[in-house]
């Protein structure tokens, strides 16, 4: 591979990795990048010639980690409660079909769990962008959320994972069905200038790409630990989640990233008790230490804390299981996201709370 290569490469590799870390600061424009990159990324190394071996298990890898970004946002920045309720099941949902897929190979499960939530998260933003999401009530976003299922996702994932079709090769081979496209395209903006924007309601505010502002009790790291010391439990809906999302998300990737042999079961058993460790660790240092650390302080160290609890996940595991960067990936996979939960968690609970007070 030319140097030219290896710098496109580590670009690509590098933004893949870091544009999902802007999500909960810019949600609408972080996510749309994610999903950009993501369907033009192998284009750009066939374009230098150059195909990097295993970079589809990788690629599926960084598909997962915006997706567990992008729903760990919503429980920080949504303040529809009803939003938040659908996002949560339309995440792990597709998270359960991905792990029946890697376990099985049967591509049906893409099409049975489709990744509605992608697309429903990219609408409430678009929405928020003019209007307060807390105007439109449950209804209204099941409404949302089954168009996306139905008229948009089932047909996308058909196309993609059963009928295995590519788009530029069906242009190319199909006279007709690039002009098709271009014509529905047109059509859909017709209808949405002509026929949609009219109806719309009067927005709630000029354009507004950054989310909501906190709820003031628990705005800083100190409010955050205060409220965790007092709410937070070992065994509870709060660590379910966190044991959910990371034992599903470890589990899919001992499935798809080479050398991680271990069976599914230890994996995420393993985590589990790994990510409870963490919950414990957690629950001590907001009770008897503290912290008015920021979210990369916070981060540094939970790193520096999961060091010494993996060895005994690497003991769980079997002494071979994980090589040491394997190892060390796991460690900052888990520690980011379970700091991210710690963080934003927190926000969705107070905000549930106002509403419960103040329907």
């Amino acid at each position: 591979m030319s140097t030219e290569a290896t710098v496109v490469f580590v670009l690509v590799v590098a933004g893949r990795f870091i544009l999902p870390l802007l999500i909960p600061r810019f949600p609408l424009p972080a996510i749309i990048a994610c999903l950009i990159l993501d369907g033009i990324d192998q284009s750009i190394f066939q374009a230098f010639g150059f195909d990097p071996p295993g970079y589809q298990n990788y690629d599926k890898a960084m598909d997962l980690f915006y997706l567990s970004i992008a729903f760990l946002t919503t429980l920080q920045n949504w303040t529809s409660r009803a939003a938040v309720q659908i996002s949560r099941f339309l995440f792990f949902f597709r998270m359960v079909g991905v792990l029946v897929f890697e376990l099985t190979g049967l591509r049906a499960a893409l099409l049975i769990f489709p990744n509605t939530f992608e697309y429903f998260f990219i609408f409430y933003e678009a929405v928020r962008l003019r209007w307060n999401p807390r105007r439109f009530g449950l209804r209204f976003w099941l409404a949302a959320a089954a168009l996306i299922w139905v008229v948009i996702k089932l047909p996308q994932e058909y196309w993609i994972h059963v009928a295995q079709l590519d788009f530029t090769d069906t242009v190319a081979d199909v006279p007709w069905f690039g002009p098709a496209v271009l014509l529905g395209l047109a059509a859909l903006a017709a209808i949405g200038w002509f026929v949609v924007r009219p109806r719309l309601p009067v927005p709630s505010w000029s354009w507004k790409v950054e989310p909501e502002p906190l709820p003031e009790e628990i705005d800083t790291a100190a409010e955050r630990d205060a409220w965790m010391a007092t709410n937070l439990k070992i065994i509870s809906w709060w660590s379910l989640e966190k044991v959910a999302l990371i034992g599903l998300l470890s589990t899919v990737y001992a499935r798809i990233l080479p050398g991680l042999n271990v069976s599914e079961l230890r994996m995420f058993v393993g985590v589990s008790l790994y990510v409870l460790a963490n919950v414990l660790v957690s629950l001590l240092v907001a009770r008897h230490v503290g912290s008015r650390q920021g979210l990369f302080g916070a981060f540094g160290t939970r790193v520096v804390t999961n060091i010494g609890l993996v060895l005994a996940a690497r003991a769980f595991l079997g002494g071979n299981a994980l090589s040491v960067w394997d190892t060390l990936f796991f460690v900052f996979l888990i520690s980011l996201l379970i700091t991210y939960h710690d963080r934003f968690a927190p926000v969705s609970v107070v905000r549930a709370e106002h509403d419960r007070r103040d329907p």
